[in-house]
């Protein structure tokens, strides 16, 4: 049988999702709990990857297993088990074919700044004092939507088949103090968020003009965007499936 989990993490003490020899992951704690509890061996196949010091709110991942077992109790057995940064919310059976990553038709991320310093959320969020022209930012995030390819925005000397990403929605949001950034995609490139937020920032503090988003763009060039923000704002919300 092939089942579902989705869950939530706090990436703070954590290189990542994905598995690496000599760095702790979310992937890795994750499989060994599951394996623990079940008495099987597999490993957990996740819905993407997230870099060091990220977090996701919503998170899938699949595995495979011929044990039968209380899905219920085993939930309440991992969450008991598992560190406190790590919450798993369902397991349920899917398709034989379901894939966690290959069939998620659009993810979603946030970014969160703080305006105004919180000694609460120094891991939770990035504090930005400097004034922003939020209404300028928002213009210049709706020009992404025009755009496929964001090879300006990835990082360097990644192995991908293509730099075409169709973005859905980007915008900003201030409530009080904190101020968020949304967008979903079908795709996102390694460091792609954190290197338009970084972009979007210089917009808004009038370093560079809304319609230089156009030419950065264009560009295909990691030099021309701007700087990439701090992983610890950086959130996976959403992972979209057409089954779910």
């Amino acid at each position: 049988m092939r089942y579902f989990i989705e869950f939530a993490y706090k990436g703070t003490n954590y290189h990542g999702w994905q598995m690496q020899p000599e760095a702790i992951s979310v992937q890795e704690v994750l499989t060994k709990a599951t394996n623990l509890i079940l008495k099987d061996t597999f490993e957990l196949v996740g819905a993407g990857r997230t870099d060091a010091g990220v977090h996701a709110s919503n998170m899938y991942a699949h595995f495979d297993t011929e044990v039968f077992f209380d899905i219920n109790e085993v939930i309440r057995k991992l969450n008991s088990y598992l560190p406190e940064d790590i919450a798993i919310f369902e397991i349920f059976p899917v398709a034989a074919d379901a894939h966690a990553r290959f069939d998620a038709t659009a993810r979603t991320y946030e970014y969160h700044i703080n305006l105004k310093k919180n000694v609460f959320s120094k891991d939770l969020s990035w504090y930005h004092f400097r004034k922003l022209n939020i209404e300028k930012m928002n213009e210049a995030a709706k020009i992404l939507l025009e755009y496929e390819d964001f090879e300006c925005f990835s990082k360097t000397h990644t192995d991908v088949f293509t730099f075409n990403c169709t973005i859905t929605e980007a915008f900003w949001q201030l409530n009080n103090n904190q101020l968020v950034f949304t967008i979903s995609a079908n795709r996102f490139l390694r460091n792609m968020v954190r290197a338009i937020v970084g972009t979007l920032i210089n917009v808004g503090l009038e370093k560079i003009q809304v319609e230089d988003i156009r030419t950065i763009i264009e560009s295909k060039n990691r030099g021309k965007a701007g700087f990439s923000v701090p992983a610890h704002g950086l959130y996976l919300t959403k992972v979209t499936y057409p089954y779910i």
